[in-house]
């Protein structure tokens, strides 16, 4: 990231609010990157990257990505994956897990629930199902079933509207 020539060196920076850290960002072929540096150190500290899925039709999939992060053991619990998150959410970015999360991925998406909606979904087909804001525990081990959260500017009307979303009544008795 620091070579000149090297395809990461001089990337943007985005606004976080945490210091001693660099948030990086690129975009290519419609994922984005966020590269964090720990500029005392002068290393990577981890990165998010916003996947496509595949599994999502063409329409819902200009409004979903899927976000995995890999951060060194001495960068985890630090707040980093949180304010990558929340930096995509405020970007009005809608997020999608993929078919397994890890404890602590679930756990930081609950956290952000407090600040963004979440709801649950179902993605079979290429088509999505919403399910609502609470699902029974054996539902959510099953492989189709995925966690959504809205980023700023959305409801799960617009939210079903843009993406195909199917919203039975009874998930939205829930809402």
């Amino acid at each position: 990231m620091r070579r000149a020539g090297d395809p990461l060196c001089g990337l943007p920076t985005i606004g976080t609010p945490l210091s001693g850290f660099a948030f990086r960002y690129r975009e290519a072929d419609g994922e984005q990157y966020v590269y964090v540096e720990d500029l005392a150190r002068r290393q990577l500290a981890g990165y998010t990257v916003f996947n496509r899925l595949v599994e999502l039709g063409r329409q819902a999939d200009l409004h979903l990505r899927a976000p995995h992060s890999k951060y060194s053991r001495h960068y985890q619990r630090r707040g980093i994956g949180s304010a990558v998150y929340r930096w995509a959410l405020e970007r009005g970015m809608c997020l999608i897990t993929g078919a397994r999360q890890s404890v602590a991925a679930h756990s930081l998406w609950h956290s952000l629930s407090a600040r963004y909606e979440l709801g649950y979904v179902d993605l079979r087909d290429r088509k999505l199902s919403y399910l609502g804001r609470h699902i029974a525990p054996a539902l959510l081990a099953d492989f189709h079933a995925r966690m959504i959260l809205l980023g700023r500017g959305w409801t799960l009307d617009r939210f079903a509207c843009e993406t195909g979303a199917r919203v039975d009544e009874a998930a939205q008795a829930v809402i």
